[in-house]
């Protein structure tokens, strides 16, 4: 007869651990694979969080199980490359706009992507196997690492901060809020301890009852965050009913009309229709236009913006994406990917150049290595990347801080400290990835860059998602992925700045430390 103590909390939970353990090999690859794709599922659109817990909590075991750090890495490894080649699949869809041209990179962007990204859950799945932590113990130093190595992933070869841990609460205004106090950093050590503890729950453990309450202990800690963002929303001001009048445009124009030169003209007027012909606009202040919506040398052009300035309300901009060229007279020596605004006399107000570039997309890294390669988008010249984060001031709208299509994923990196702005304008073309999940992982990462800074966020997307986002992460209007429409609204109002626009990443980093010495703790006690 078999010893209570040596039967597993959750039975069902220690089969699944049992038959993985059981597999070698290139099957044991393969459905670690499996898991971590389906951890994607968690992920917007789709948002099944139990989901993500099956990669998690495999990684876990391996790591336990695991003869050396080597072993550890490469469940970690495999788990992640599968997790990150299901919520990355997009990508390919850039490529397949011109298929002849690029298709033959896919796999090789898509896998290396992918390999790159599972790199860094390897190696934090190592590191708790080189400190031979188990237990409790090891769930919690398992976050601390996940935390800085996607840190770390934030900012290495130019950073890719995509599909962190914690954007599998997207859907959840109410945990979204814990990013005001710690980022989405934070977000995501809660996320990889509260959904982590229960893999403990797949062996027998010396003490059970401890391994149950650190369970149940972590769970509470998810939904105390959760209860506390609710508790925030409840406290929060009812939307605005005056402000600055908004009108957002979204033509929906694909990209390889986008692409056409023959068109371009065309998809101009296109917006400029939309926004004239659309009723309902006579209060607004405001228009803005997605990126790349006038694919033209504005500065260069004078009919051209006379033309554009027929849309601008008396007394108000136009703020459209646009490329930016110096010298401004004969051939370019730099381009930049810009935004202009645009006033009622034709005159250029301000301009704001992207400085978080996209490799392959506007430039193309090493290109003296790899002179066969081009970019992505057209025009043989790789755009330059621009200054810095921005802060624009106009007679009688607030300042603005503008970041173009993916910058705004970058954490406590799209705002001027020195010069904070009152709300965050977000230009894109996510017409590249067509009706992917793409788009709404990009629009998921906006919002939390809303609560983050306490700032409201206003989107203009040229086939979606386009909307206006308050202070708290919450949509307020939005026009869906793929439908072509003009969005009215009022600019939400700002808050003070949140604690972590104050403390920025020395409040993940106390976060993370208070983890680490929990794990200590736990250490010592064996638990």
């Amino acid at each position: 007869m078999t010893d209570d103590k040596d039967a597993p909390p959750w039975p069902m939970l220690g089969r699944l651990d049992a038959r993985l353990a059981a597999l070698t090999g290139w099957r044991r690859y393969l459905l670690l694979t499996v898991l971590g794709a389906l951890g994607a599922l968690a992920l917007p659109p789709v948002h099944i969080v139990p989901a993500f817990c099956l990669g998690l909590w495999a990684i876990v075991w391996g790591i336990e199980r695991a003869p050396s750090s080597r072993a550890a890495f490469a469940t970690g490894w495999w788990v992640a490359f599968g997790y990150f080649l299901a919520g990355l699949y997009w990508v390919a869809s850039a490529f397949l706009v011109d298929p002849v041209k690029f298709g033959w990179m896919i796999p090789f962007i898509l896998g290396g992507l992918s390999a790159l990204m599972a790199f860094f859950v390897g190696a934090s799945a190592a590191a708790v196997r080189w400190l031979k932590l188990k237990g409790v113990a090891g769930v919690l130093a398992l976050a601390v690492a996940w935390l800085f190595f996607e840190w770390v992933r934030s900012w290495l070869f130019s950073g890719f901060p995509w599909n962190l841990a914690g954007y599998v609460w997207a859907f959840s205004d109410g945990m979204n809020q814990f990013a005001a106090l710690a980022g989405i950093w934070g977000l995501s050590l809660v996320t990889i301890v509260g959904l982590g503890l229960p893999a403990l729950l797949a062996r027998p453990a010396k003490n059970p009852r401890t391994v149950v309450l650190a369970v149940a202990s972590g769970l509470t800690l998810l939904a105390a965050i959760w209860i506390g963002g609710a508790i925030r929303l409840s406290l929060a001001p009812p939307p605005a009913s005056d402000g600055l009048h908004l009108r957002i445009v979204q033509a929906d124009i694909p990209q390889t009309l986008k692409n056409d030169s023959d068109a371009a003209y065309r998809n101009v007027l296109r917006q400029v229709e939309m926004t004239r012909g659309t009723p309902g606009g006579e209060a607004a202040r405001l228009v803005l236009w997605p990126e790349a919506a006038v694919p033209f040398l504005i500065d260069r052009e004078p009919e051209l913006r006379t033309a554009l300035a027929g849309v601008v309300p008396p007394g108000g901009y136009l703020f459209t994406g646009s490329p930016r060229g110096e010298p401004q007279t004969g051939p370019l020596d730099q381009v930049w990917n810009s935004l202009v605004v645009l006033d009622e006399h034709a005159t250029i107000r301000a301009t704001f150049d992207k400085f978080h570039l996209v490799p392959l997309g506007e430039y193309v890294p090493l290109r003296r290595l790899f002179p066969f390669i081009s970019k992505v988008t057209p025009g043989g010249m790789d755009f330059t990347a621009g200054a810095g984060p921005t802060t624009i001031h106009l007679p009688g709208i607030p300042a603005v801080g503008p970041v173009i299509c993916y910058e705004v994923i970058f954490p406590h990196a799209i705002v001027n400290e020195a010069d904070r702005p009152d709300w965050i304008v977000n230009l894109t073309n996510d017409g590249w990835f067509g009706i992917t999940s793409g788009p709404y992982q990009h629009f998921a990462s906006a919002r939390l860059r809303a609560v983050e800074e306490g700032l409201p966020l206003v989107r203009a997307a040229n086939t979606g998602i386009s909307g206006i986002v308050d202070s708290y992460g919450r949509v307020i209007k939005e026009l869906g992925l793929g439908e072509a429409g003009v969005l009215d609204g009022i600019l939400p109002q700002p808050l003070t700045p949140t604690a972590y626009a104050r403390g920025g990443d020395w409040n993940v980093l106390a976060l993370g430390l208070i983890a680490a010495l929990l794990a200590l703790v736990c250490h010592k006690r064996k638990t």
